[in-house]
Formats: structure tokens, sequence, C-alpha cells
């Protein structure tokens, strides 16, 4: 009976497609998808150090790109698709191969780079940066902004603070973590190890930090204080491994670590920080006996664990639930990968029911996306509630929504529809503290923000009007302050609320002072009502009734303008035609639903009559054997006759 119950998840059936197959069903702008292919000869680097080579957010994606003359890095704006030009602008300045490169998470713009010479640069993106260029002298390279000098060997990762501003985690090979505040370019912290890091990550609210090391120990860090506060053996295996801190409610005291066993199989480990000495929780688990690391990354709102495997194509994702992994589903590829980044959920496609969205380099010639969407269907409700808002919206003389207008299919219509319920509150890309509020012990967890937002009044988050270092590039038509749905069960579309309706007007008894008044003014081509005749006050006080029948006074007649809908004709036949698709659609499904029906009832029909026809032969093939056997008696008493 157990196999007949599946566990409750609205990520079950989460599945990944590559966008560039998935953005030609796509609208325009809702999904910034690229495939950038560059020249025959490979481009990215093949430096063989371990880091994830590339990085993404919102608006840029950053990759390691082999050059002579010193080391360099591209940055390619996510807008761009297509085969790069021969020629694109670098972002020059080391003299070594750049190992790793890190976005700063409260500026789109903004963004660190490490490098086999030992320093550490940061970074600019000019503005309306492009990798197209139209100067006849060819690309012009983009110049570091600062230089961070202190380690004495390579720097291999770099790692932006993720609540406070300005400050930089680096790891080098001279066993060390530095701690740097970028705005001064000084060095705050250091923090000691015996073998080379191999990762890093920081806990969810920045106090703690913790690393993996080729002595195959893992550390959690007090940063502040210099001093690891816990320390315990890891993977048992000679390769590298990884570590991720899973934020969040339910796993914010819990690790995530990758790593090799001693017979050299792929592990995933979950540990509990309240009791490190005991962990992993459950032991590790065994992936495959793939030589590559699994990079690890952590959805926080979805509690998904998406594992990537270096030299290999594929890409495994989890769900963390009561302190296990569950395996939701793998993503298979052919085409092996060296590096791989996960876009900012506030950089993915809502109107697509897009989750993540990864980057993979591909043969080190290009880059591919990859999106992982969870199915959704439009109900026939759901359809239902849109139609009776539409035609609340006609009938009411409320403005039309621009967005509405704009969508004049169907398929385009529903997409407007967002499933919230799959898109919990993200990070909203504000910092909380500043460098030397942190240092001086403040702690402050990341603020989050309704992934709708995103496409509420001009398209933008609150986040994003609130500074302009850390713009979103989701292109989304605005919508007018003053339109929305007029029923609130109505599924939700990006609408804002509607105008009140005109109340009628209120029955004014007829003044007692003797005035001249004058007629209400109509925009129709009705007259105007005659004004009603008054009396002196004091015939009038003679005339009054008792105090308990009262006669209604007679109201002023006022004639109300009629609803005042779009001044573009167009808009109301774009309106109308929309609803007439809608009415079409919603018979079709009716009809279907009634061709559903009376084809079940044949099949039932005609299952009953199998059945039959079944008991009919098996009554036959039984009288055939009985039959049979008689006959064998026969046969039997025949030969013992003649005998």
């Amino acid at each position: 009976m157990a196999g007949r119950f599946v566990r409750s998840s609205k990520y079950r059936k989460l599945h990944p497609s590559k966008a560039i197959k998935h953005a030609r069903k796509l609208t325009s702008g809702s999904f910034q998808a690229i495939f950038m292919e560059g020249p025959r000869e490979s481009h990215i680097s093949k430096n063989a150090w371990d880091s994830n080579i590339i990085k993404a957010n919102p608006q840029y994606l950053s990759v390691n790109w082999e050059s002579g003359g010193g080391g360099a890095f591209a940055v390619i704006p996510l807008s761009h698709r297509g085969r790069l030009p021969e020629q694109i602008p670098l972002f020059r300045g080391h003299t070594a191969p750049v190992l790793d490169t890190d976005w700063s998470p409260f500026n789109d713009s903004l963004i660190a780079s490490g490098s086999d010479d030992g320093k550490v640069f940061i970074w600019a993106v000019p503005e309306n940066f492009s990798v197209l260029s139209d100067d006849d002298k060819g690309p012009t390279d983009v110049d570091p902004v600062s230089k961070l000098v202190g380690h004495s060997r390579k720097v291999g990762h770099v790692l932006f603070h993720n609540t406070a501003e300005n400050i930089l985690a680096t790891s080098s090979g001279d066993y060390s973590v530095k701690l740097w505040d970028i705005s001064s370019g000084t060095c705050l912290r250091t923090l000691g190890h015996s073998e080379v890091v191999q990762s890093m990550s920081w806990s969810t609210n920045g106090s703690l930090f913790v690393t993996t090391c080729r002595d195959k120990k893992l550390r959690i860090w007090d940063p502040r204080q210099e001093t690891a506060v816990h320390e315990v053996q890891g993977h048992t295996g000679a390769k590298n491994s990884r570590a991720v801190w899973m934020t969040g409610d339910v796993g914010g005291d819990k690790i995530a670590t990758t790593g090799f066993s001693k017979m050299s199989d792929r592990q995933l480990g979950l540990w509990d920080l309240r009791n490190l000495e005991n962990s992993p929780l459950n032991g590790f688990e065994m992936l495959d006996t793939i030589s590559g690391v699994c990079m690890p990354f952590w959805d926080e709102g979805t509690k998904c664990i998406y594992l990537a495997g270096k030299g290999d194509g594929n890409i495994r994702y989890f769900e963390y639930s009561n302190d296990e992994f569950i395996f939701l589903s793998e993503y298979k590829s052919g085409d092996p990968q060296r590096g791989v980044a996960f876009l900012p959920k506030r950089g993915v496609a809502l109107h697509e029911n897009e989750i993540m969205r990864a980057f993979k380099t591909v043969n080190d010639t290009y880059i591919e996306p990859i999106s992982f969407i969870v199915p959704r269907r439009v109900s026939f409700d759901a359809r239902s509630r849109l139609l009776h808002q539409l035609l609340t919206l006609r009938f009411t003389g409320g403005d039309i929504p621009e967005v509405l207008l704009r969508s004049q299919t169907v398929y385009r219509l529903m997409k407007l529809i967002i499933d919230s319920d799959i898109y919990p509150p993200c990070f909203n890309g504000e910092a909380v503290l500043t460098a030397d509020a942190w240092l001086g012990g403040q702690n402050g967890e990341q603020q989050t923000m309704d992934l709708e937002t995103l496409y509420s009044g001009d398209g933008q988050s609150s986040a994003a009007q609130k500074t302009l270092k850390t713009p979103l590039t989701q292109s989304v038509p605005s919508v007018p302050a003053g339109a929305a749905a007029a029923v609130d069960y109505v599924p939700k579309v990006i609408t804002a609320p509607l105008p009140k309706p005109v109340p009628e007007p209120v029955k004014a008894p007829a003044s007692p002072i003797k005035e001249s008044p004058t007629p209400v003014r109509a925009p129709s081509e009705e007259k105007a009502p005659k004004p009603i005749p008054t009396e002196e006050p004091a015939k009038i006080a003679n005339k009054l009734p008792d105090p308990t029948p009262q006669a209604k006074p007679e109201p002023v007649k006022q004639t109300t303008p009629p609803p005042q809908h779009s001044k573009d004709p167009g808009i109301a036949d774009q309106l109308a035609r929309i609803t007439s698709l809608l009415e079409l659609q919603t018979k079709t499904l009716a009809s279907q639903n009634e061709q559903l029906a009376n084809q079940s009832e044949h099949i039932a029909e005609l299952t009953r009559g199998l059945d039959t026809l079944k008991s009919k032969v098996d009554k036959a093939n039984e009288e055939s054997s009985r039959k049979d056997e008689i006959i064998r008696k026969l046969e039997l008493e025949l030969e013992a006759f003649k005998s």
C-alpha cells in the first residue's frame, strides 16, 4: 500500500530545459535567453585551477578568458545572443591568468577577480556596456578601479559578504583567507590554514564562515575573531571537496558538502552545526564514481540543492526535507562542463514558471543556458475567472490595463497569471550592514522581497527603486496605476487596483431659502432641468407637515456622465477580441469535456463487451478441454479392448 502514496512537493516535477530551444516559445522580453558561441579558437580559460570559471547576475555574465599578455576575463551582457565578435572588450590588469571572479550581491556592476599573480582587483562595469564596438580602432579594454595586495601566492577564490557591504573574502595558495574592506583597500582579518583552501561560504547572517581544505578538514570560523570555532574531519578522499552554507528557516544551521571517499566515490554530506562531531547526518550519500568534484548550489527559497559535476554534463537536484536530501531528478547531457553558474532568483522568468537558471561552459567554446521549470497548466477555473474579470472591466467602464492590451492572444494572456505558491520571498539585493558595523560585531539577516513586485508598477522591484546600485533587468510592460482586477478571487494578473465606480448622485432636498439655482450642466446633449420654484420662508414654515410622515423632497436631477473608456477606439476592439477568444476557448473546452465524457461511456461499454466475450471464450475453452478429456478416455478404453 505504501507505493500508492506520493510525497507532497511543489517541485517534484521540476525539470530542466535548454533555454535556446525553449526561448522560441517565450514572449518578447520575458526571458533574456542567451546562446553565445565564440570563434573557432577557444577563448574560455583552460587553467586547471578548481573554480567555477563563470559567475552570473541578472545583468551580466563573467567568464575567465584565455588571452595573451597577462590575465583577463570577459563580461557579457545577458541580453547578447549569438556569436561573439572576433575581438571583445576585456577586463585586463592582471599579469597572470584570472582564476576566479565574483559579483557583488548589492551592485550588479561591481565585480572582484583573483589571479595567479597573487593580486585581487575590483572592477566597475561601464554604463551601457556592450561586447559590440563601433570604434574603428577596436574595442577598449576596462581597467580596475582598485587593487588589493597582501597575498604572497596565487588567489584562487573570491567571495563577497552576503549582508555587509564592501566586505570581500579571498583565499590563496599561501594557506590563508583574508577579509578586505574594498572601499579602503585594507585587510581586516586573516584566517590561517594548514593547507590550500578549496572552497568557502558565508552563513545566512554573515557571522560565521565555513571552509574546506586540502587537509580534509571542515572548519567553521568566527571571522571577526580570526578563530576556528569548529574543526572536524570532512570527506576522506584525496580529491577536492566543496561546502555551501544552507541558509533559510529550515536549513539555517546546516551545511552541505561534496567530496570523495577513499575509494574515489563522489559523496554528498549534510552537517548539523549544533552537532558537528556526530555529523554528517545519516552518513555520506554516495552519488557515483565520476572523477570530477560536484559543485553545490543552494536555493534558499525552494530548499533545493543542485549538484553540477565538473568534467561531466550532468546536474542533479535534491529537495531538502526533514534532515535529508530527497532526489528529484537529473539534467543529463553529453557535453562536459568545467564551469557552472546559477542566476540569482531575482533574475528568473516568473511567467515561465522558471525556478532557477544555470549557465554551463561546453567544451570551453561556448556557454549554454539551462532553465529549470516547474510545469504548470492554467486550469479551466482560472480561465473562467479571467474571463469574468475582463467582462467586469468592460462593463464597469474602468481603465483597461495596458498589459492586457499587449497580450493579443490567449496564450500570452494566460502567461500573465503568476503561480505565486512556487515563488517564496527571495533576497532583494540590498545590503543590511556597513563594513564598519559588521566589523563592530553587528549581524543582520538578508532582507527579502516578493518576486511579484518585479512585475508591479513600472516593472521594477522596490529594492531597485531605492538604490541605483542594483538595477534589475527584467523587461516587463508597465501597468497603468488605475487598472486592476475587479473581483477578489480572480487569479493574480499583473495589474493595479481598479478605480472605484462612480457613486450615484445623492438626493438633496430643496432649499427653503429663496435663491436662483443654477442648472447642472452635463456632458451629454440633454437639456438641463428647470430650477425648482421656491416660496418665501414664512409660507414654507406654515405649510410644513408633522414630523412623523415627512415627504421625500424632490431631488435635483443630475445627468451622470457615461463611463469613460480609453480614448483610443482600438483599445475597446482589442478587449472585445480578447473576450471573444476567451469565450470561444471556454466553449471549446466545454465541448471537449462533453466529448471526453461520451468517449468514456463508449470505452466502458466496450470494456463490458470485452469482459463478456472473455467469459464466453473461457467457457468454450473449458468445454473443449472437457471434450478432449472424454475423447482421450475413449481412446484408452479402445486400446485396452484391442489388446
